[in-house]
């Protein structure tokens, strides 16, 4: 086969039953918010069907090209880049929401509290607020749910913490027996991480079911609820991803997908799975810490 070519995939369904399936999702939930409970709920079960049936094709079809020699030096670091530039969005995606908390807590809060250069706003639109972090005196309890305390950082946070800079090592580990050829090393470690996510995801589903009936922290418990379960939910959805892609990645390693000199999908996971472990370290220490 000539390599001197870059790559040009044949025409693909895959992107089209995607965005089917995408629509429908969304369409369900649409219907589900406006009290159309189970028409919205069978078509978010039947986008999701839809959405996964596509990723099973489409990433089949890209493993099949790979394993078949058609990727050259060229595509793969095409490939580089465009894992180099979609872990640039994700990292613009989380700013986002650590802009929004230290606006909050380094601004608002202390202008409201009488402080800064806008403190004004204190007498005119709450005089009796008192600025303090975790923010859980509100205006109006009609409005919001009131939370009964904020949550504690030297706690399951501390232990996820050590769960997942650990998983972080692991995916070192079954990266250098691969480059080194040592399949073994590889699966184990791989195995290992996709275990340590797991526990990670199960902790965090405990840590929300204190929140909502020990602390009742919600989601609208105003900014620091929102905040809170933004940040630490859009993360959890991230590992879930993460776990997700490790376990395919374990799988393909299993059947010997991956050779010393050729594995980048196992280091595009690997970095990926990185990003996670270096954005739970923000979120640990601006979050709970501080």
């Amino acid at each position: 086969m000539d390599h001197s070519h870059y790559y040009v995939p044949e025409p693909s369904r895959w992107p089209l039953v995607g965005s089917v399936g995408l629509f429908t999702l969304v369409l369900g939930f649409a219907c589900l918010l406006n009290g159309l409970a189970t028409l919205g709920s069978l078509a978010m079960a039947a986008g999701l069907l839809i959405f996964v049936v596509m990723l099973f094709g489409w990433f089949g079809t890209v493993v099949a090209e790979s394993m078949g020699g058609k990727y050259n030096a060229q595509v793969d670091l095409s490939f580089r880049w465009g894992m180099v530039w979609f872990i640039a969005s994700e990292v613009m995606f989380f700013a986002a929401f650590f802009g929004a908390l230290f606006y909050a807590r380094y601004f608002s809060v202390p202008w409201l509290g009488g402080f800064g250069a806008k403190g004004i706003a204190h007498e005119v639109l709450w005089p009796s607020f008192v600025a303090a972090w975790p923010l859980l005196a509100l205006p109006d309890a009609s409005n919001f749910t009131i939370a009964r305390e904020g949550m504690e950082a030297f706690g399951v946070p501390a232990i996820n913490t050590a769960i997942l800079l650990s998983s972080g090592a692991t995916v070192t580990w079954a990266h250098w027996g691969l480059k080194q050829g040592r399949r073994r090393q590889t699966i184990v470690g791989l195995a290992a991480t996709v275990a340590l996510g797991l526990l990670f995801m199960a902790l965090q589903a405990h840590e929300y079911w204190d929140a909502y009936t020990l602390r009742n922290l919600r989601l609208s418990s105003g900014i620091y609820g929102s905040t809170f379960f933004m940040l630490t939910g859009f993360h959890g959805a991230h590992v879930t991803i993460g776990a997700i892609m490790l376990s395919a990645i374990l799988v393909r390693a299993i059947r010997g997908h991956f050779t010393a000199d050729r594995h980048f999908a196992f280091e595009a996971v690997s970095w990926y799975w990185h990003f996670v472990d270096v954005v739970w370290l923000a979120l640990f220490v601006f979050v709970y810490v501080l």
